[in-house]
């Protein structure tokens, strides 16, 4: 098996979650508060590397009624980069519509403060999206 790194793009963070080695469960693991192009894609390839995968997730935030708008050309453009500076990374996007609002009900159901959810927001929906995937690619391989 594998490991998969999840994220989700955002202006001014990345939420980063990472799955375990059976493929199972996705951890959050940090969020990148953006400086430049440079330094995000420098922090994701030292997580690359840390958790030694090529293949990534990425939350693809697509209107309700299933279309895309500029969000989803903001996100295409930077996995671009991520393809241009990693040319072996594998990228997978995974319709993310609703995973920001079931990571802030998670956490407002677990008492957590605003200040706090704030902080950790971002990881959070990384662990939704990158869930969501890993759950999609076990029901493949059992039917």
């Amino acid at each position: 098996m594998k490991r998969y790194l999840g994220l989700d793009i955002g202006d001014r963070t990345i939420g980063i979650a990472v799955s375990d080695l059976l493929g199972l469960t996705a951890q959050g693991v940090e969020t990148i508060h953006r400086k430049s192009l440079e330094d995000d894609l420098k922090r994701l390839g030292e997580l690359m590397e840390q958790y030694e995968t090529r293949s990534l997730v990425s939350g693809l935030p697509k209107n309700m009624n299933g279309t895309e708008g500029p969000r989803c050309e903001v996100t295409k453009e930077f996995v671009a980069k991520i393809r241009e500076r990693y040319p072996d990374a594998t990228v997978t996007f995974w319709d993310e519509r609703l995973t920001t609002v079931a990571a802030t009900r998670s956490l407002i159901q677990a008492d957590v403060s605003r200040k706090k959810r704030k902080k950790v927001i971002d990881k959070m929906a990384a662990v939704l999206i990158l869930q969501g995937f890993l759950d999609r690619q076990r029901r493949n391989t059992v039917d």
